[in-house]
């Protein structure tokens, strides 16, 4: 008879549906963009202030999110932040002022896609495997990116079809029908079902947290702040969530309406991107568990910030040079996930990492924040966006630098517990 499948292969598949839909959801208000100025007249820079503040609690959410798992488990929380999206969504088909959509899309959405974000795969990898876990984090790093780009076609021929509206209502319900099989397959631990993680042999049973998640979570950031490494990686993912979900994930659309092409087109080179980005961050992963992950997030890093660079001129190739752009940056849209997590894990330690990567995932999306606003400043400023793209090409070269600087000088393992 052949072996069981691990359960944690369960756990991940379940993690992995959620992720793609919960970024699905947190991708939407880029394909609002263009309706919401035709219905309510608003600018770019106004909706772009809204979309600045889902990014900046999707991202501050993290370190907390990973304390509320441990504190009260994976299911509670995974159903209960679902449940959020689903009516904050709703709500959202009856606002019609700018601040409105701020609180809905900004706060209320924010605050339950933070929750089912990339601290999310990164508690499930590191608790139920040993083997093969930067790979597993690189399809769950995968669904999440690829989830915002695959969906995002769809949404833009409903929105085109049938309303904006009803795009909030399809991507609502996506996350009502998640609620009963989140509840039926996640599980906290392998020690809640007698299992050892996969690739371990003893069964590994992790102390139960009674610690304030909000306290837990502003513990690690004190330890994090006095790591040089901690700011190094940091602010090696500010820029990585400028140069991604900031920029290309909310104004790619906007800019191939520029230049006469239209929503679902700009949609669709996201999507293509998005299944390149699948084959790229699973790749990262298996490369993860075999080399120096300084010099992977280097790579990453400087072959980003060329395609960048190239974005600008790629309309003057019409269809060669998008469909370059979007298999070249496809595959680097976020492949530095797992190699970030494992830098983690080396600096504070394995139990800790899914923690201080959610305060370094912080300054992912804070730079995510700063580039969805300032993107649309320029486009409304200038008329276009070339300065936007061209800048944060520039930027990636830094992190070049940044990557290649983590760990050069060994710092004493800082203790959690201990603080």
């Amino acid at each position: 008879m052949g072996q069981r499948v691990h359960y944690g292969w369960i756990v991940a598949a379940i993690t992995f549906v959620v992720l793609m839909v919960g970024a699905g959801v947190r991708a939407t208000p880029g394909v609002l963009i263009v309706p919401l100025q035709r219905e309510f007249g608003w600018s770019t820079a106004t909706i772009s202030l809204s979309i600045a503040v889902t990014i900046f609690l999707y991202g501050l959410c993290g370190p907390f999110a990973a304390a509320i798992f441990e504190r009260f488990g994976l299911r509670r929380s995974v159903c209960g932040a679902l449940l959020i999206l689903a009516i904050g969504v709703t709500a959202t088909t009856r606002m019609e002022e700018p601040w409105q959509m701020t609180g809905l899309w900004g706060v209320l959405v924010g605050a339950g896609t933070g929750m089912i974000a990339m601290v999310f795969g990164a508690t499930v990898a590191n608790r139920w495997f040993v083997k093969s876990r930067g790979l597993v984090l690189g399809m769950l790093t995968a669904s999440s990116a690829t989830g915002q780009l695959v969906f995002l076609p769809l949404l833009a021929s409903i929105s085109t079809t049938y309303g904006w509206r009803t795009v909030a209502y399809v991507v609502a319900a996506a996350s009502l029908l998640l609620i009963p099989f989140a509840a039926l397959l996640l599980r906290n631990h392998p020690a809640d079902l007698g299992l050892p993680r996969y690739g371990e042999i003893e069964i590994h049973h992790p102390a139960v947290s009674r610690v304030n998640p909000a306290r837990r979570a502003l513990i690690a950031l004190g330890v994090g702040v006095r790591s040089k490494d901690f700011w190094l990686l940091s602010g090696t993912f500010f820029i990585c969530g400028a140069s991604t979900n900031g920029l290309v994930g909310t104004h790619l659309i906007p800019l191939c309406v520029d230049f006469g092409y239209t929503e679902v087109v700009g949609a669709s080179l996201l999507a293509a991107m998005g299944v390149f980005d699948m084959i790229g961050t699973t790749a990262s992963g298996w490369l993860s568990d075999r080399y120096d992950s300084r010099k992977l997030l280097a790579w990453y890093y400087g072959l980003r910030g060329l395609s960048l660079m190239f974005v600008p001129f790629a309309f003057g190739y019409d269809t060669l040079g998008l469909s370059v752009f979007a298999v070249f940056y496809g595959l680097d849209w976020i492949a530095t996930v797992p190699p970030t997590v494992r830098l983690a894990g080396k600096s504070f330690g394995e139990d800790n990492a899914a923690l201080m990567f959610g305060w370094i995932a912080v300054a992912h999306q804070i730079g995510a924040a700063f580039a969805a606003w300032t993107a649309g400043f320029i486009r409304t400023a200038y008329g276009d966006y070339f300065t936007a793209f061209f800048g944060a090409g520039v930027l990636c070269l830094l992190a070049v630098v940044m990557a290649l600087s983590i760990g050069r000088r060994p710092e004493p393992r800082p203790s959690l517990q201990a603080a």
